[in-house]
């Protein structure tokens, strides 16, 4: 042994999985050591025991505290954690971090203090995967504060004297391997979990109305790698149910019976579903009623006893029997261990190793008032009653089949589930028996009965918890230690009911999530792919796979998963829509989950912008963080189609500001625009930006209350790296240092009177191009917010001269530059800080623009041409002024 000061005595912490572990564990090695002393730690239900023993024949003062199961969680970084902040499929690869809760904080205080002054640290937490986890937690902290601690595992599976005093004598150390296991499980639960949870939440809370829980606005549509497949073993048992058509079927019946008793015979034929055939067979064996008994066999049936129980096995036979659900057996069953009268209750070992000493076990009950005979008789040599239990084949390697550690005849304070009782001790099962008569081969007998009897084809029964755990056990989803967890988060969730006789049927939420899943083509709610992942994760634990290689698999496949079925989401919508009402509520969320990313959000600083359609059919570019951050521009209404490009913007910053490939309808913009266009929101865009202007915006929807329209200018205004204000260029001189409605090129005079005339040879209207003197034809405006409006607009690929005609006397006209892209200008935001408010910077200046996601205009809103705050730069009456 190595540790602690030479021949002096070693200080040793030693930490519990609970509380109560710790004081059974201390109670049992204090025992004539020289007594126990109890003091308090930072946290007042993590008591610390002090008393003085011997490990291998070295003194120790040892000190027993404990944890309350996890230490710490695995969480996002904050970046990522509000739901609003990215899209979520980001979180399958964003930063997650393990770290200790607030609520927790008083244990790792008591860690801390105690193991700075020892030499020794013994884990006594569950031996199991989970267990052994939170063992490298408690680790983690402690060598910390003292990084020279010997660190030492206690493997323990009952809390009893015999089992206490031989674990601290053999510790062992810690693996590594098992906790690894449990890091990968989590990491991918939390992955998959979030970025679907909320996928699915923001898609479809809003859009429907689900009429079943309280406060629908809270509710949170969860998705589980886990919790799907075993919503899907409902589901799916539920629909062979409804489609079941029943049919009817024919089968004869045959009895004799003699002094000896009754034998009924089965047709070897069983069902026979034509009817005239079934007819014809009874008729012909009515004609010849005697039966030749052609052969005998005999053969003796045996009746086992169980197999050692595990916890599967637990739960399912605590279901069958007592109709007890799997989350209250093992809340009982965890009651027992901890006080000490059954071994550990999570194992999946169905086989008592040659190690255990199986006498010392049934000594125990032999005072039970009810068993205790059964279990001397058991004991006694000459009863030749004794038989070792069967095996099941199946072995964790950490604990032993689940079995009763210590006499008890009923504690108080118990209730009637926390007894069990072990075919004269285990009563619910039967030898059961019959008696036939002796038949001999050649034997003609005629039959007692012969009936031609009918009956209908039935549907299976729903899923019992016992089915559900057995279909759990064999697609391998979940652990023995989780299958009831993830049980009960279906009835959490009111994605399914149990009822009266323990079978479930799928709440119409949980039947639309995985008709929607399913209709999409992808398994989702079936176990494979966790099958799989389960796998893995074994591999991890036995050393055969590495933590990042499973979780870069599994990962990787599950974000394939998720990207499809985004693409597929009209399925979720169609599979809702069979059951809830589509809700009147605005469809932000919704649109939410849809978006792609364009940009980060340069106002609130923490979440994305995307690009998504409003209810009302027109695009817009928001953040988020809506509602807290209410960031947005709004897009032409001309726009039929846009989407988001990988093509990044080398001017806008801060980036990646992603450029946005817009389809424009062609009726809806003048004659001499693309309908295509490569475009960038952040500002740089002089196209974009003078077909807000020309065409409006798609916020203004006097129908719904908004008001005003959005400002033109959401994508002009700007903001420089440092905060500063930076000046667009002028839209008809395209230089900088003035604004548009300040424009030497626009003052009245011999320049801004044109000469009207007629095009000599169509005989039409037309003005002088102000560039290449071509003749600019009159036309007459198609698009919705201009409709009737007449414009002149010069033919030339080069000039693109353009001017409105009630403008004609007041304007020059301008030469619209197709892909200019020079101008450096980024999106609307406020200067300096972070999140709402202007958080840790100053707000923005009165000139800023913001329009909510809703399309309801937030301070600063004033006109792009003139300034003044009552209208926006569309509808100015000083255009070109």
């Amino acid at each position: 042994m190595s540790g602690g000061g030479r021949g002096g005595v070693m200080k040793v912490l030693h930490v519990a999985e609970k509380p109560s572990v710790a004081k059974s564990v201390a109670t049992i090695l204090s025992r004539n050591n020289g007594g126990l002393r109890t003091r308090e730690g930072r946290s007042r239900y993590n008591k610390i025991f002090e008393f003085s023993y011997s490990i291998n024949g070295r003194p120790c003062h040892m000190l027993v505290t404990s944890v309350t199961g996890h230490l710490m969680e695995l969480e996002f970084q904050d970046r990522y954690r509000k739901w609003h902040s990215c899209d979520p499929a980001d979180l399958f690869h964003a930063p997650v971090h393990k770290f200790v809760p607030e609520d927790k904080l008083d244990i790792k205080r008591t860690l801390e203090e105690e193991a700075r002054w020892c030499q020794w640290l013994v884990l006594w937490l569950d031996c199991d995967r989970e267990g052994e986890n939170i063992a490298f937690e408690v680790i983690e902290v402690c060598t910390a504060v003292n990084p020279h601690l010997t660190i030492k595992r206690a493997h323990f599976s009952a809390l009893i004297d015999r089992e206490i005093h031989e674990a601290v004598q053999r510790l062992v150390e810690p693996n590594k391997c098992f906790a690894d296991a449990v890091d990968a499980r989590q990491e991918i639960d939390l992955r998959i979990g979030a970025s679907f949870t909320r996928f699915q939440t923001m898609l479809l809370k809003d859009a429907f109305v689900i009429d079943f829980t309280t406060d629908d606005r809270n509710l949170v549509l969860s998705y589980g790698p886990c919790q799907f497949p075993t919503l899907g073993f409902v589901v799916e048992r539920y629909w062979e149910i409804q489609a079941h058509e029943p049919e009817e079927f024919w089968t004869i019946n045959c009895s004799h019976k003699s002094d000896e008793g009754i034998a009924t015979f089965n047709w070897m034929r069983g069902h026979l579903f034509d009817y005239t055939c079934a007819v014809i067979i009874y008729e012909m064996c009515v004609q010849e009623p005697i039966a030749t008994v052609t052969k005998v066999r005999q053969q003796e049936k045996l009746k086992y006893p169980p197999y050692p129980l595990n916890t599967i096995e637990l739960e399912k036979r605590a279901s069958r029997f007592f109709r007890m659900s799997s989350e209250h057996t093992m809340k009982v069953a965890e009651d027992l261990y901890q006080a000490g009268f059954i071994s550990y209750p999570r194992t999946e070992t169905d086989g008592f190793s040659q190690r255990t000493d199986l006498h010392a076990i049934v000594q125990e009950q032999q005072r039970h008032p009810v068993w205790g005979p059964y279990a001397q008789q058991l004991l006694e040599p000459g009863s030749g009653l004794w038989r070792n239990p069967g095996n099941g084949g199946h072995d964790d390697k950490a604990h032993p089949p689940i079995h009763p550690t210590k006499f008890s005849s009923g504690e108080s304070g118990w209730s009637q589930d926390h007894h069990r009782n072990y075919l004269d001790v285990y009563r619910f099962e039967s030898w059961g028996s019959s008696t036939i008569p002796t038949y001999v081969s050649g034997q003609q007998f005629v039959p007692t009965s012969l009936t031609l009897d009918s009956g209908v084809t039935r549907p299976p029964p729903l899923l019992s918890e016992a089915d559900l755990l057995s279909c759990m056990d064999k697609e391998g989803i979940g652990t023995d230690a989780t299958m009831h967890d993830h049980i009960k988060k279906l009835l959490d969730r009111f994605y399914a009911t149990k009822d009266s006789n323990m079978r479930f049927s799928p709440t119409n939420l949980g039947e639309a999530l995985v008709m929607g899943y399913d209709d999409m083509g992808y398994k989702l709610w079936k176990p494979y792919l966790r099958a799989v992942m389960e796998r893995d994760m074994k591999a991890v634990s036995e050393g055969t796979k590495s933590k990042a290689e499973v979780l870069t698999t599994s990962l990787q496949q599950m974000k394939a998963c998720f990207v499809d079925a985004r693409l597929n989401k009209v399925k979720l919508f169609e599979a809702m829509a069979v059951f809830f009402e589509r809700s009147n509520r605005s469809g932000g969320d919704e649109q939410h989950a849809a978006g792609e990313v364009v940009r980060p959000c340069v106002l609130c600083q923490e979440s994305d912008m995307v690009l998504r359609r409003n209810r009302d059919g027109n695009f817009m570019v928001g953040c988020m963080g809506y509602p807290q951050c209410r960031n947005a521009v709004w897009l032409p209404g001309s726009l039929s189609e846009a989407v988001v490009t990988a093509n990044i913007c080398n001017t806008c910053t801060p980036g990646p500001v992603y450029m946005i490939q817009f389809k424009f309808r062609p009726l809806e913009i003048p004659p001499n625009y693309n309908a295509n266009h490569l475009g960038c929101i952040g500002g740089c865009d002089e196209i974009l930006r003078q077909l807000i202007e020309i065409c409006g915006t798609g916020s203004r929807i006097p129908a719904r209350g908004r008001g005003s329209s959005a400002s033109a200018s959401n994508v002009q205004q700007s903001n420089s790296r440092h905060g500063e204000a930076r000046h667009s260029a002028c839209i008809y001189c395209h230089q900088t240092g003035h604004s548009s409605s300040d424009c030497p090129s626009q003052v009245s005079g011999s320049r801004s009177a044109r000469h009207r005339g007629m095009n000599p040879q169509s005989g039409e209207p037309s003005v002088p191009c102000s560039t290449c003197g071509t003749p600019c034809i009159l036309r007459t405006a198609n698009t919705a917010n201009n409709r009737g409006r007449k414009f002149y607009s010069c033919q030339s690929q080069e000039c693109n001269f353009f001017v409105w005609e009630d403008n004609l006397n007041n304007v020059t006209g301008r030469n619209v530059q197709r892909g200019r892209t020079s101008v450096s200008a980024s999106n609307t935001s406020r200067s300096g800080g972070r999140g709402r408010g202007g958080r840790g910077g100053s707000r923005a200046t009165a000139t800023a623009t913001f329009v909510s996601a809703t399309g309801d205009p937030v301070t600063g809103r004033r006109c792009f041409v003139c300034g003044d705050p009552s209208h926006f730069a569309n509808v100015c009456p000083n255009r070109g002024s």
